[in-house]
Order: structure tokens, then C-alpha cells, then sequence
């Protein structure tokens, strides 16, 4: 017998038991491979994309999607897109907008174009809702003189141009508002005056209350997480214990209790002035100092757990080769053991960073006046003010800042990575 022959009779049975080659059989068995562990993942993903992504693009979309006015003022609108924007327009502009007023009124459905203006122009809420109450008595002829009778501002310019921005269903207006921009009357971006420059002093307030959190956790965290992973295993499991222990208690406790310690009759006070260190008591609490305490308790062991586990997988050799070549216990510290702990620091001040960024509660309680964060702006805008608009431009800018600091920790990260490589 041939090779050729032998070669043929032994792939024969791969292929006429099923009709099909084993290239084929082995790619169909991939697919179905691929299948199932998609229809595994899918209640996963599922859950991500409704509990995660959507809430998200929602968010996103209300700070862009503005539609009060155009459907609260159908007609005026749409006729006064074709405004020239130098004089005040003509009278089948009135007109439309008697009509809307006069319906909207009735409908008991004015206040809302009227409202959504007012973040435009404060005064444009009563100057509608003036008009919409007089519109009714006005004669069908000579809209325009009768409006401006009414009430002279029907006559300026500036007026038409707060209707006519506001007009689309899709504005930029509070996404420029929550970075302390506006559009002019020419439309082009300026900054908005000073009295009204807040939002980005509280972003910025935000980072830096952010930052201390994270430096002050880091400093804590670093050799108790090296003494966590140095540590017999009984004992480091009873340390453990204590580091878990504030995922056991409530947050609203947590931060409670440093209002009754910190207060100005609290223990620390008492202790400090017991020991003479103090005359009086101290202002330890409602100021940034309480704030960032009380936030480094709660973010501590988000600092802890990345770095004990990534000390825990440093083998001991490499200290001791350092050592046996002459190096000194601080240079055996700072050029072998800590460069090998960076992905621990660099994963725990980013998990604690992005965490802190969002508080809420803790400032709220423990902070004054000038601590409050951009999240207690959001909250007050969604349930106070009701500027969902306002409160969904501040978040999608905090998302947006967390999302740069998350790629340029990617970037540092995987540029370290080819350094050690």
C-alpha cells in the first residue's frame, strides 16, 4: 500500500460519517462554544445596559433635549426662526404668540415654556404669565402695540432673543451654564459674569476636597496594608476584620458620629483640651477639615484592599537580593518594593478619587457653606429648583471629568507597564 493510499483511508472516516470535513465540525462546535457562553453573559450585559447605560444616555440626552418652550409655543416657535434678530418682528409674530398664550393659559400649561425661560432671563416668567393672563382682552388688530402697552419689554430686542434661543427642543445652554459659558447675542460662547460664575469654582472645589481625600487615604492606607500582607495570617485576618468593619455599619451612622466626636463639646475636643493643648474648643466640624475626615474614614478601605493584595503577591526575594548586594534597608524600600506596588496605588487612588467625587451625604452633613460638592448642586437642582436640565449638564460634566482621569490612569498605567516590561 501507498502513502497515498494510506493517507486517503485514514482521513476517509472523518468525513463520511457526518458529511462534513473536520475543519468544518471543529468550526461548528467554536460556534456553538461562542453561543453558549454569550447566552451566558447576556443577563449580565442586560442588566449592565438597563441599570448602567441607560440612565446614563438618559442623563446625557436631558442636558442637551430642552422641548418646553417649542411645545408650550407651537406657533411662535416655529414663525420666529425666520427672525432677523435686529428689530423687534413683525406682527404675524405677535400673532402666534397671542394665539400660544392664550391657549397655554387656558390649558393651565403656560408656567412651563415660562419657567424654562426664566433660567434664560430671570423676569420672563412673570412677563409671561402677565401676558398670558391679559391676552385674552386684547382686539385682533395691532397685536404688536398692544403687547408692548402691556408691558414695554415686549418691545426690546432681548426679549425675542431669549424666546427664539430657547425655541429648538435641543439647547447647549446648560451644558455652557454648568462650565460658566453663555452664548451671546451674536452666538458666539462668552463667559458669563461674575455673580453668575459658580459652577466651575465648585468643580474645582470638588476635585480638590477629592484629592485631599485621596492623598490622606493613601498616607493611612500604605503601611497598614504593608503590615496587613507582612503579618502572620491569624493575626493579619483579625486586622482584616477591623479594616471591613465600616462596610458593616451604615453611611448616615458613620457620618453622625463624626458630628458627635468632632463637635465643639466632643471627645476630641475635650481630649485636646484635657491635655492642654488647647484653651478653648476647636472649630473641628461644618468646615473642610470635617469633611475630609469624615470622608477618609468611609473611603479608607477602598485604598486598603487594592493594596494589600497587591503586596500580598510580592515575593520577598527581591528585597532580599537587594539587600544581599549592598543596598540599605531605605533603598531596598523606594527602588524595589515600591515600584513594584504602583498598579496597587494607582488602582486605590482612582477607586477612591471617582468615589469621592460623587459624595453627597458626608458633605452635606459635616461641610459648610464653602465644602459643598458639585453632587449637592445636582441634588439641589433636581429636587428644589426641578432644573432637571441644570442638574443633568452638572452630572454629565462630573462624568465627563471622571471619564479624561480614567483615561489618563489607562494611559500612565499602560505606560508603566511597557517601562516594566
Amino acid at each position: 500500500m501507498t502513502a497515498s493510499t494510506l493517507s486517503s483511508a485514514t482521513s476517509a472516516p472523518l468525513s463520511e460519517g457526518t458529511g462534513l470535513s473536520l475543519k468544518k465540525r471543529l468550526a461548528r462546535s467554536e460556534r456553538r462554544r461562542k453561543l453558549q457562553a454569550a447566552l451566558l453573559v447576556a443577563p449580565l450585559l442586560l442588566f449592565i445596559l438597563f441599570t448602567f447605560a441607560a440612565p446614563i444616555g438618559k442623563l446625557l440626552w436631558r442636558a442637551v433635549h430642552s422641548p418646553e418652550v417649542a411645545e408650550g409655543l407651537p406657533k411662535t416657535s416655529q414663525i420666529i426662526q425666520a427672525w432677523d434678530g435686529k428689530s423687534v418682528p413683525e406682527e404675524a409674530v405677535f400673532v402666534a404668540l397671542a394665539q400660544d398664550l392664550d391657549t397655554a393659559y387656558a390649558e393651565q400649561r403656560l408656567a412651563v415654556p415660562a419657567k424654562r425661560l426664566n433660567y434664560d432671563s430671570p423676569g420672563m416668567l412673570s412677563l409671561l404669565m402677565k401676558a398670558g393672563r391679559k391676552v385674552a382682552s386684547f382686539d385682533s388688530e395691532n397685536l404688536r402695540q398692544q403687547f408692548i402697552d402691556a408691558d414695554p419689554r415686549w418691545g426690546e430686542v432681548e426679549t425675542w432673543r431669549v424666546i427664539r434661543n430657547a425655541s429648538s427642543s435641543y439647547t447647549d445652554f446648560f451644558l455652557l451654564r454648568a462650565l460658566d459659558l453663555t452664548r451671546s447675542a451674536s452666538g458666539e460662547i462668552v463667559s458669563v459674569s461674575d455673580d453668575e460664575a459658580i459652577h466651575l469654582d465648585i468643580l474645582y472645589r470638588t476635585f480638590w476636597i477629592s484629592a485631599l481625600v485621596t492623598a490622606a487615604c493613601l498616607a493611612l492606607s500604605y503601611p497598614l496594608a504593608w503590615l496587613l500582607a507582612n503579618l502572620p495570617a491569624k493575626t493579619a485576618n483579625l486586622l482584616m476584620i477591623c479594616v471591613l468593619l465600616p462596610f458593616w455599619t451604615s453611611l448616615l451612622v458613620r457620618t453622625t458620629a463624626w458630628i458627635v466626636l468632632l463637635q465643639n463639646n466632643g471627645v476630641v475636643n475635650q481630649v485636646m483640651q484635657l491635655l492642654g493643648l488647647f484653651d478653648a474648643p476647636v472649630q473641628l466640624i461644618f468646615n473642610r477639615f470635617g469633611v475630609v475626615v469624615a470622608m477618609t474614614h468611609v473611603l479608607l478601605p477602598f485604598m486598603i484592599l487594592p493594596l494589600y493584595s497587591v503586596m500580598k503577591s510580592i515575593p520577598p526575594v527581591y528585597a532580599r537580593a537587594a539587600a544581599s548586594l549592598g543596598a540599605n534597608p531605605w533603598t531596598v524600600f523606594w527602588k524595589v518594593y515600591v515600584p513594584q506596588t504602583l498598579p496597587g496605588v494607582g488602582a486605590g487612588c482612582l477607586l477612591v478619587f471617582i468615589m469621592a467625587v460623587g459624595y453627597y451625604i458626608t458633605p452635606a452633613l459635616v461641610g459648610g457653606p464653602r465644602d459643598q460638592m458639585l453632587s449637592y448642586f445636582v441634588a439641589l437642582h433636581t429636587n428644589e429648583t426641578l432644573n432637571w436640565s441644570m442638574a443633568a449638564a452638572l452630572a454629565a460634566v462630573l462624568f465627563a471629568a471622571t471619564l479624561v482621569l480614567y483615561a489618563i490612569y489607562s494611559r500612565l498605567v499602560g505606560v508603566n507597564n511597557m517601562k516594566l516590561g
